[in-house]
């Protein structure tokens, strides 16, 4: 029998030298899951295998252990099959969206971001944290609810992305009376939800600069926000607060977004600014942050959001401003630097 550097192995773990293991051995490699299969022995009739579970779902994590299960119950001698699952923690960004004030296009703004970037190929969740006034499930057209396992929620499929809402948690019309506290860890299990291989979460936040801005910054460390605006001047002043608050937290701001840029009338082709034009271009250059683009005042976009099918999942004229912005975004996720946790204490006293 061959040896492994003058020592036996214990005759509990498997190999191939052992003829009374290689029936086990050999139906594990046989399956499609042998990849994340990590250590695997027999001791007294009992197989006890420990598989890699990283990136998987809830519902995946199940059949992945079921499958095993079922290949090492087949194998003659063996009366008991134990199956333990490890994972890794994926290396995944965070995303937030914001804005000084609402009305100005956010939520839009995130779901279609999140969908251009998915349509690069990356695996993106978007959290609706916008604890006041939810929308997700209206833009991305579903009212599916969440299930729940171990207390952690599974997130819906919508658009090619994953998605969790408030919205999909209390009844339609709903109003959330809630302080503080509640709404911050509202958002702590949103973000703490099975996101499986996600790659990316977006985060759609309130607008203002409150509570659960600070605890998301606090808890769960942005590696960048994306501030959207309209181009008049009051919106500006309160997007530059919010700007000022993720740098007060050591957040990078990736850049400024210019929402409802102009209209162009269907019938006669003439372009207008009602709602100003380059306010936050100008805004962005001043602060010295990036200008990510601009997003028209358009009807499809309107009539498409409302109808639960975001313009950057069809393919439209609309979706390439949003996939304009989305590779911007991308691009500065991959070369920004690894930023420190800020400690509670002083994310509270820059906020004062």
């Amino acid at each position: 029998m061959p040896k492994n550097s003058g020592n036996s192995r214990p005759s509990a773990y498997l190999a191939p030298a052992m003829t009374d293991s290689e029936p086990l051995l050999s139906t594990l490699d046989a399956l499609p899951e042998a990849g994340r299969i990590r250590s695997r022995k027999v001791s007294g009739g009992v197989a006890t295998i420990i598989a890699d579970a990283s990136g998987l779902g809830a519902g995946e994590r199940k059949a992945l252990e079921a499958n095993l299960k079922s290949a090492a119950a087949l194998v003659p001698g063996i009366r008991e099959v134990r199956v333990g699952l490890t994972a890794s923690e994926p290396n995944r960004k965070l995303v937030a969206v914001a804005s000084g004030k609402g009305g100005v296009g956010k939520s839009t703004l995130a779901a279609n971001l999140a969908i251009a970037i998915a349509r690069t190929g990356k695996k993106v969740g978007l959290i609706d944290a916008d604890v006041y006034g939810p929308s997700q499930t209206k833009l991305l057209g579903t009212d599916e609810r969440p299930t729940a396992e171990d207390k952690r929620l599974n997130p819906v499929h919508a658009h090619g992305i994953r998605f969790l809402s408030l919205g999909q948690l209390v009844s339609p019309g709903h109003a959330l009376a809630w302080r503080g506290p509640m709404a911050s860890g509202a958002l702590a299990q949103l973000v703490e939800a099975d996101w499986g291989d996600a790659e990316i979460l977006v985060v759609d936040l309130p607008p203002g600069t409150g509570d659960v801005q600070l605890s998301l910054a606090q808890k769960s460390r942005p590696d960048g926000a994306v501030i959207v605006s309209t181009p008049q001047a009051l919106s500006l002043i309160d997007a530059t607060r919010a700007i000022d608050l993720f740098g007060k937290v050591s957040v990078p701001v990736i850049g400024l977004v210019e929402n409802m840029s102009g209209y162009v009338c269907p019938h006669c082709g003439e372009r207008s600014d009602p709602f100003g034009s380059g306010g936050a271009e100008e805004a962005a250059e001043a602060m010295g942050i990036p200008f990510l683009g601009r997003i028209p005042l358009d009807q499809s976009v309107r009539e498409a959001s409302d109808a639960g099918t975001p313009p950057a999942a069809t393919g439209g004229p609309q979706s390439e401003a949003f996939a304009a912005i989305a590779r911007k975004v991308l691009a500065a996720l991959e070369t920004a630097p690894a930023s420190k946790h800020s400690p509670l204490e002083e994310i509270v006293d820059a906020s004062g």
